[in-house]
């Protein structure tokens, strides 16, 4: 039987005088060829399988920050749709406040008598009685300042802002107590009623009512305007009981 090639290696030192001869075999040499074929194919699956992983990673990362922009865009949407129903919310109520018609008030509405004509001053009672508890316009209006007390704030009524000329009705029924002009009121109207409560009207343009003359509920008084201390057309309002200030909210409904 024929002995397995091999092949033969010989080692000769530089500059010595033995040799050594290293036999190895043909399958030997297969083996280790097989060997370093499958390290070498193994170590290239790990490293595309580094790269893929790495590829993928960065992938992931670019997700991340995408879902994040579109985090930041859309909390912006919620803003501007939120800006948008405050915008749309103020202009409904601009256009109520200047608009046509829409919003009076017109239910038993008194206006004044014509110049030279008799007023309503013949002591009858007002079968509705005279506590103030109607809204003192014939229009809705719109509440810029509330009722302010203490903490060095002093607002005792409300500001109520309409456009000029609007009709300024009495709150209830009642006699006209003050009547005039003064540098914070401007032209203003001042009624007393039953029970302790009074009533002002302030920043008027035009007064229509005389010192001394019974008025009904909801019978004009004035017009509104924006003299005395004031910066725009409105009314400002106020309820006294026994001459303390109540917040006429708690009296005085505004028309939806």
């Amino acid at each position: 039987m024929a002995e397995p090639r091999s092949l033969s290696v010989i080692v000769v030192p530089d500059g010595g005088r033995e040799s050594r001869t290293y036999h190895v075999s043909y399958r030997a040499l297969r083996v280790a060829a097989a060997i370093v074929l499958a390290v070498g194919t193994l170590l290239g699956l790990m490293a595309g399988s580094w790269w893929y992983l790495a590829a993928r990673a960065a992938r992931v990362a670019s997700l991340e920050d995408e879902l994040v922009t579109l985090a930041e865009e859309r909390e912006r949407l919620v803003a501007f749709a939120t800006q948008l129903d405050e915008l749309e919310r103020r202009y409904e109520q601009i256009r109520d406040l200047f608009g046509s018609g829409a919003g009076q008030v017109a239910s038993d509405l008194w206006l004044p008598p014509p110049a030279g004509g008799s007023r309503r001053s013949d002591g009858q009672a007002d079968p509705e009685g005279s506590l103030p508890s109607s809204w003192p316009l014939t229009q809705r209006g719109f509440v810029t300042q509330g009722l302010l007390e203490g903490q060095g704030a002093s607002h005792p009524g409300l500001d109520i802002a309409v456009p000029a000329g609007s009709y300024i009705r009495a709150a209830g029924a009642g006699i006209v107590v003050d009547v005039g002009e003064d540098t914070v009121y401007g032209r203003f109207v001042t009624l007393d009623h039953d029970d302790g409560y009074r009533t002002l009207y302030a920043h008027a343009s035009e007064t229509t009512v005389e010192l001394g003359q019974r008025v009904r509920r909801n019978e004009v008084i004035a017009l509104s305007g924006s003299t005395g201390r004031s910066t725009a057309p409105h009314l400002h309002f106020e309820i006294q009981l026994n001459g303390e200030a109540v917040d006429p909210l708690t009296m005085v409904k505004q028309p939806s």
